[in-house]
């Protein structure tokens, strides 16, 4: 295709998309919208075939690379067998993908427990939700400021943003929002060498008195269900916790019979280094919800953990939630593929050594912007560049911005090949650029995105004022 047809294309589908697309289903952080043509491994490509480095793969959704074959060759060889059936009936591949997950649990856990699906990171979120208050009578849950769980009405109720509730009128059972240990931005304004988890103290502090609305200390009871957690914050800027202070959440939650419910939507399957994020911080939580990477992409399927005493048929028994697509056989042969490739192959020795490569790149970089990239920071291959002004601490969104769009013109070098940069803003204040690449990307593509990143900063933050290399 010409460039002026190709042009000519991509204005014709701008002005239908203005007539006839909802704004709501998320596209126009940039105007006017990208439009891609095609993807491979890391790379996402325009009509006129210029490649972009995405570094945000689709939230983690296609954490294995775009057009992964092996996963593919599952999903075409399900699409001939058996594409189809209403999940009141079974197929291998759902007792197959089910059984591993628990296995693997209660190999890492010591806890028996079992696989429950559905379609989206949401509705597993909902699932988990009513298996909560199922199971303990309560529909009031702790969440973290910063935390995001999905856009439904239920997971918007305990996702922290108002921003994602604001026009939908009143949540009687939203969450209460807990400071999340944001160190480098304590809330608090203390240092992490000194502070010994003063942010946990003041969380535990809540129960010491009944006049803090949150316990009953004749009673010794709770209102509050379950604390939602994320191990490492995805949409609020891939936050890492400091050590230990997970395991003293899990303390106080457990002396009050407070359920932890790990969100694995994004981290789940590698992404920080380890099967499960919740790995790191050396804690077994009572519910794990999954989704994204499980499918790299190509069917919606996520589900949810569930301790065994949580989940029995017994206590959840048929019909207590359920989705017409849950379990189905396209996504949950793919799911299986996925988990056979993550038992074959080390990825915990390959993302680590990845992620500390890459990490290395960014703090070489922070060195040649220190006033303006206020912080590096990672986990295997979850990644964050925190932008700031000048002062180094406060938040730049706009330079954030500026960058983000730079990188979808298409028009940065490398090696003499012209290329464009995809990346995504989180955090509290929009200007974190949070790095989920490939799993399958190579020192190579690292190099490549950090020169592209060096030449953004550059480019937006003004040549002249960049300091020397």
């Amino acid at each position: 295709m010409s460039d002026s047809a190709t042009t000519t294309r991509t204005a014709e589908l701008l002005a239908l998309e203005r007539q006839y697309c909802s704004f709501g289903d998320t596209v126009h952080y940039l105007e006017p919208p990208k439009v891609f043509a095609r993807c491979q491994g890391s790379y996402l490509y325009d009509d006129e075939g210029t490649p972009y480095l995405d570094l945000q793969m689709w939230y983690s959704a296609a954490s294995f690379g775009y057009g992964n074959q092996r996963l593919q060759e599952a999903l075409k060889r399900q699409l001939d067998r058996l594409p189809q059936l209403a999940c009141q009936y079974l197929h291998a591949e759902k007792v197959e993908v089910a059984a591993r997950l628990a296995r693997y649990c209660e190999q890492r856990f010591g806890v028996k427990g079992r696989v429950h699906f559905n379609v989206g990171g949401s509705q597993a979120i909902e699932d988990s939700l009513k298996i909560v208050r199922n199971s303990t009578g309560k529909n009031l849950m702790f969440a973290f400021m910063g935390g995001y769980h999905g856009r439904t009405l239920g997971a918007s109720a305990i996702t922290s943003s108002y921003r994602y509730r604001r026009r939908y009128g009143h949540f009687g059972d939203r969450g209460q929002f807990v400071f999340y240990p944001y160190c480098f931005r304590c809330l608090y304004g203390l240092r992490r060498e000194t502070c010994n988890l003063y942010c946990h103290d003041q969380f535990a502090k809540l129960f010491e008195s009944e006049y803090y609305g949150v316990w009953d200390p004749q009673a010794g009871a709770s209102e509050y269900g379950a604390f939602y957690i994320e191990a490492v914050q995805g949409t609020g800027g891939y936050v890492i916790p400091p050590p230990g202070y997970f395991r003293r959440l899990k303390e106080t939650c457990d002396q009050r019979k407070i359920l932890i419910v790990d969100d694995e939507i994004q981290m789940g399957f590698y992404r920080t280094g380890k099967f499960w994020a919740v790995e790191h911080l050396g804690i077994t939580p009572d519910i794990i919800v999954f989704g994204k990477a499980l499918t790299n992409g190509l069917n919606p399927l996520s589900g949810l953990w569930a301790r065994e005493d949580l989940i029995t048929p017994e206590l959840f028994p048929p019909g207590s939630t359920h989705s017409t697509f849950s379990s189905n056989p396209l996504g949950t042969a793919v799911a299986l593929e996925t988990l056979k490739m993550l038992e074959e192959e080390d990825y915990a020795a390959q993302v680590n050594e990845k992620g500390a490569y890459f990490l290395a790149g960014l703090r070489d970089l922070q060195g040649r912007y220190p006033r303006v990239i206020g912080q590096v920071d990672g986990l295997g291959l979850a990644l964050r560049i925190e932008v700031c002004q000048e002062d180094g601490i406060t938040p730049d969104r706009e330079l954030a911005d500026r960058i983000f769009a730079e990188g979808l013109k298409g028009d940065l070098t490398a090696g003499g090949r012209r290329y464009g940069l995809v990346l995504d803003i989180g955090g509290y204040y929009k200007n974190v650029f949070t790095l989920a690449p490939s799993l399958a990307i190579t020192r190579a593509e690292i190099d490549v995105a950090l020169d592209l990143l060096d030449q953004l900063f550059r480019r937006c933050r003004g040549a002249s004022s960049a300091p020397a290399r």
